[in-house]
């Protein structure tokens, strides 16, 4: 029976998705995959193994997720729900036939927001479905769940891609802020910084992805500030307008610093697949102190962790990275090996079961 893999939220390219879906298909290879992703995905490929099921659109995702799972849930097989959420909870106790058997069904938390109502949600749902297997990215996460009941609780550290060759030498060649254009991922700040960087008419190359999320979408605040950037008359600016594939993705980081002044409050303990894209190009990266990309670099010297990320503070650190590029790159190719080859080895022991 295929292992059923769930991720709602693949439509394209763009976000994490594609990275993480693509590399639990490498840990599992040789064996089939049914992957049930966003409408938009049908064209993605991920090998022989892979059965693409176009499924979910986002307003109607909830009613199509109980769906899915009323029907899998019935059927043999093991199901992977690989960016799990608090409905996705609810959803299963909805669809059981009864109690769900252990290493039956796997979520993977990547983060939880801790609040009372939740976790007296979490309480009630470990009574009725104890043996739901809860993965979770941090130890912070795992804890919420093992402290709410639930018996099978693991630390499944997001897989970190491989450290990429043939990236040693290469000397610095631009700023980057990549990923989709959002305001907890401090877009707007970098947009600051390009206005700083053309009122003082420097020539520091700069690249800004200003795609949106994986549905297409801006908020209004994030709209107004790629007016601001279109707006500016900076020659050395690049913009990536189209979601890049993962070749192009890829090649941006060489050579870069990537700008990620993300806000502390949201990214706390939320895994970024950002950082851990730029360390295994060996691209040093300016973040915000507390957080846990910061928890990332800081202790190899891979970037610049600011306690309060701003314009003209972006502008001093990246001059810091420069002029001693070569270390700072050294640093993060560190971090990458020390963060170690992608691992699905809590989930993979227990399919294997």
């Amino acid at each position: 029976m295929p292992l059923q893999v769930i991720e709602p939220t693949l439509e394209d390219y763009s976000g994490h998705c594609h990275a993480l879906v693509a590399s639990l298909v490498r840990a599992t290879a040789g064996s089939p995959v049914d992957l049930w992703s966003g409408e938009g995905s049908g064209a993605m490929a991920f090998g022989p193994d892979v059965t693409i099921h176009p499924l979910f659109r986002r307003r109607l995702r909830p009613l199509q997720m109980l769906r899915l799972l009323h029907r899998l849930l019935r059927r043999s097989g093991r199901i992977v729900v690989t960016t799990a959420r608090t409905r996705d909870l609810a959803l299963l106790a909805l669809a059981a036939p009864g109690r769900i058997p252990p290493d039956r069904v796997f979520l993977y938390f990547h983060w939880v927001r801790e609040t009372p109502g939740k976790l007296r949600f979490f309480r009630a749902i470990a009574r009725r479905q104890p043996d739901i297997v809860i993965l979770g990215t941090t130890e912070s996460v795992v804890d919420v769940f093992r402290r709410c009941g639930f018996r099978h609780v693991a630390l499944l550290p997001y897989p970190a891609p491989e450290t990429m060759p043939g990236t040693e030498a290469q000397p610095f060649r631009r700023l980057l802020y990549a990923g989709a254009a959002r305001q907890d991922k401090g877009f707007g700040i970098v947009v600051d910084l390009v206005e700083l960087l053309a009122a003082r008419n420097e020539q520091v190359p700069i690249t800004v992805q200003v795609t949106p999320d994986h549905y297409g979408k801006y908020d209004a605040a994030t709209r107004a500030d790629i007016a601001r950037l279109e707006a500016v008359r900076y020659p050395p600016l690049a913009l990536i307008r189209q979601t890049p594939t993962p070749a192009e993705y890829a090649a941006n980081f060489p050579g870069s610093i990537c700008l990620q002044p993300y806000d502390r409050a949201e990214f706390r303990d939320r895994v970024s697949g950002v950082t851990l894209d730029a360390l295994a190009h060996g691209c040093p990266v300016i973040t915000t102190a507390g957080t846990w990309n910061a928890a990332m670099i800081e202790p190899f010297g891979a970037g610049i962790a600011l306690a309060g990320p701003d314009a003209e503070s972006l502008r001093a650190a990246a001059a810091t990275l420069r002029a001693d590029y070569a270390r700072f790159r050294d640093g993060a190719f560190a971090a990458a090996r020390a963060r170690g080859r992608e691992s699905w080895a809590a989930l993979l022991a227990r399919l294997r079961r």
